[in-house]
C-alpha cells in the first residue's frame, strides 16, 4: 500500500487571491475506453456455468451494435445488437463500440475442478478484497481455511468468505483455500495471483512558468489519470508551498492560478491528491519555482504643481517614479545641500509621493529621490524648485492687525463713554481742562537740559460730589522739548512721536483730612 500522507486543510490568507478553475480529470482517449463488467463479479467458474459480459462507456459512443473479441486458441469475433454477451468458455475478452477503442481484456477460466478459488475481476486500492472458497454443486463445507504466499490467515466455520478492507499493494501475492467437507476430507483450490490495481499514480504539478517575472500570473495544475473502470471516482486535489503554506482548501479542481506572484513566492510547490472518502491520497514531487525580479531604473523626479514652481505657503507633492521595476520599491526624498532623507516610503507601485504642506522659502532649492528595490539605490536627477513669495499675505496680515488695533481702541472709546454718560446721569460731570507749566529754569541751568515742555492734565471724567475714597483718573500728557524751544513742540510730538502717557489713579479724602493729601497710583503707557 502506498505510504500514508497526512494533509491539512487549512487555508492561508493566500486564498483570497488564488482561483481554482473546475476540470475534467482526463480528457485522452484512453479514459473514454469501454470497460467490461462481469456477473458474477468473479474470473473463476466451474463449466457449464453462464456468465454474462456487459461493454459498457456508450455514453460516450452512440452505437447500438458491440463487436467482441475472444482470444484463447484463436480469435473469434461476435458483434451483438447490444452491448451484453453470454459466454461459457475460457479465454480472454475485449469489447469495442463503434468508433472507440478496445477495451482492457477481461480473462476468464472455467474450471473442471471440485473446488474453487474465486476473486473479482479487478481490484483497486481502497477496495475491499474478497475471496470466496467456492464446492462444485454448492456441496457443503465444514470449515475453509485461507493462505497467503503459504502462510495461513484465518480459518472461518460459519462464513466461508474472506474479506480484506481498504486493500493496499501490500496484500498482492498467491491465495488459495482448502475446504474440509463432512468426513474430514480435504479439498485444495487452485493458486490464484492477486495484485492489486493503482487508483491513480502519484500526481504531477506542472506550472505554465517555473521562472516567471514578478507580477505575472501562474497556473498550477495537478495532473493525475484514473483508469477506464473508474473514471467516475472523484478525487480532490490541495496545493502547498514549502510544506508550510496551504495555498488552497481541498477542492474537485486539480486547477490553482495565482494571479500575481512575488520574488517571496519563490520556492518549493506540490500538490496532492485523495478520494473523496479520504481513505487514498498521494502527493506529487516537488516543483521548484524561482520568481525573477525585474531591477529598478529610470527613476524621475516631478513635482505637483509641475514645473518645480512652488508658491509660498501652498502644498507642494514631490513625485518619485521608476520605468521599470518590480516587487516592493523603497523610495527617499532628499535636498541636495543637507543630503538628509526627508522621507522614505515601501511599497509595491512604481510611484510613490511625498507632501509638503506650507512651503516657506526657505524651502527653494535642488532635490533629488532615489529608488530601491534591493538592488541598490538608483538616483535621479536633480530637480530645482522655486519659491514663488505673495506681498499680498503679509501686506493682509499687517492691515488685519492694524484693524483688529484700531477695533479694539474704538471698543474701549465706546465703553468709556458709556460709563460716563451714566455717572453724569447721575451727578456726574466733567472738569476743565489744566495746564502745568514747566518751571522756569534758573540762571545756572544749562540751556540744553530737557525739561518737561508742557504737561496737560485732563481730567477724564470726575465725579461732581466726589466721595472719600472715590477714583478720579486724569491723562497727563508730556511733551519733551530740545534745543529748538517751544516752536517745535507740535513738529516733536507729531514726527519724533516723543510723547508719554501716564494715568493717575487717584483717590479723594474727607476734607477734615489732616493732610489735605490726595493719595494716587502713577501707570505710565
Amino acid at each position: 500500500m502506498s505510504s500514508s500522507v497526512t494533509y491539512t486543510s487549512h487555508c492561508s490568507w493566500d486564498c483570497r487571491h488564488l482561483h481554482l478553475r473546475p476540470t475534467t480529470l482526463s480528457s485522452s482517449a484512453a479514459a473514454h475506453k469501454p470497460v467490461i463488467s462481469v456477473h458474477p463479479p468473479w474470473t473463476t467458474f466451474f463449466k457449464g456455468e453462464r456468465v454474462t459480459l456487459t461493454c459498457n462507456g456508450f455514453q460516450f459512443y452512440a452505437t447500438e451494435k458491440t463487436t467482441w473479441y475472444q482470444h484463447y486458441w484463436r480469435e473469434k469475433l461476435t458483434v451483438t445488437p447490444g452491448n451484453t454477451l453470454e459466454v461459457r468458455e475460457s479465454g480472454l475478452y475485449r469489447c469495442q463500440a463503434q468508433g472507440s477503442p478496445q477495451s482492457n481484456p477481461v480473462r476468464l477460466l472455467f474450471s473442471s475442478d471440485s473446488l474453487i478459488l474465486q476473486v473479482p475481476y479487478s481490484v483497486f486500492e481502497g477496495d475491499t478484497l474478497v475471496l470466496r472458497c467456492h464446492r462444485r454443486r454448492k456441496e457443503k463445507l465444514t470449515a475453509v481455511k485461507y493462505t497467503w504466499n503459504g502462510k495461513i490467515l484465518s480459518n472461518f466455520n460459519k462464513s466461508w468468505d474472506l474479506l480484506i478492507p481498504n486493500a493496499s499493494s501490500n496484500n498482492n501475492g498467491n491465495y488459495q483455500c482448502f475446504g474440509y467437507g463432512d468426513n474430514n476430507d480435504v479439498f485444495r483450490s487452485n493458486f490464484k495471483m492477486i495484485k492489486i490495481q493503482e487508483l491513480f499514480p502519484h500526481p504531477q504539478l506542472k506550472a505554465t512558468d517555473s521562472q516567471p517575472t514578478e507580477g505575472n500570473s501562474v497556473n498550477l495544475s495537478c495532473e493525475t489519470q484514473l483508469p477506464p473502470e473508474r473514471s467516475d471516482t472523484l478525487l480532490h486535489f490541495i496545493f502547498f508551498r514549502d510544506d508550510r503554506v496551504t495555498l488552497s482548501d481541498w477542492s474537485p479542481s486539480r486547477e490553482l492560478q495565482l494571479p500575481a506572484i512575488w520574488r517571496e513566492n519563490s520556492g518549493s510547490y506540490w500538490c496532492g491528491a485523495e478520494t473523496v472518502m479520504g481513505n487514498i491520497h498521494k502527493r506529487s514531487l516537488s516543483l521548484q519555482i524561482h520568481v525573477q525580479r525585474i531591477p529598478v531604473s529610470g527613476v524621475l523626479l516631478e513635482t505637483q504643481p509641475t514645473g518645480g514652481q512652488a508658491v509660498e505657503g501652498e502644498t507642494l507633492v514631490l513625485v518619485c517614479s521608476v520605468a521599470e521595476g518590480t516587487g516592493y520599491t523603497t523610495f527617499s526624498w532628499h535636498r541636495e545641500d543637507t543630503q538628509e532623507s526627508l522621507g522614505r516610503k515601501t511599497q509595491r507601485s512604481p510611484r510613490a509621493e511625498l507632501e509638503l504642506p506650507a512651503i516657506r522659502g526657505s524651502h527653494a532649492g535642488g532635490y533629488y529621490c532615489t529608488a530601491d528595490n534591493s538592488y541598490g539605490p538608483v538616483q535621479s536627477a536633480l530637480l530645482n524648485i522655486t519659491v514663488r513669495e505673495i506681498s499680498g499675505n503679509r501686506d493682509g496680515l499687517v492691515a488685519a492687525g492694524a484693524t483688529g488695533g484700531l477695533l479694539i481702541a474704538l471698543l474701549l472709546a465706546l465703553a468709556l463713554l458709556f460709563h460716563c454718560w451714566r455717572r453724569r446721569k447721575s451727578g456726574v460731570g466733567f472738569s476743565g481742562d489744566e495746564t502745568r507749566l514747566p518751571p522756569t529754569p534758573g540762571p545756572g541751568d544749562s540751556s540744553h537740559s530737557i525739561y518737561p515742555a508742557q504737561v496737560e492734565l485732563q481730567s477724564l471724567c470726575v465725579d461732581v460730589h466726589p466721595k472719600e475714597g472715590d477714583l478720579m483718573y486724569s491723562e497727563i500728557q508730556t511733551i519733551r522739548l530740545g534745543e529748538e524751544g517751544e516752536a517745535n513742540t507740535s513738529r516733536t510730538l507729531l514726527e519724533d512721536k516723543e510723547v508719554s502717557v501716564v494715568y493717575s489713579e487717584v483717590k479723594t479724602q474727607h476734607p477734615d483730612n489732616s493732610a489735605g493729601e490726595i493719595s494716587s497710583k502713577d501707570e505710565e503707557s
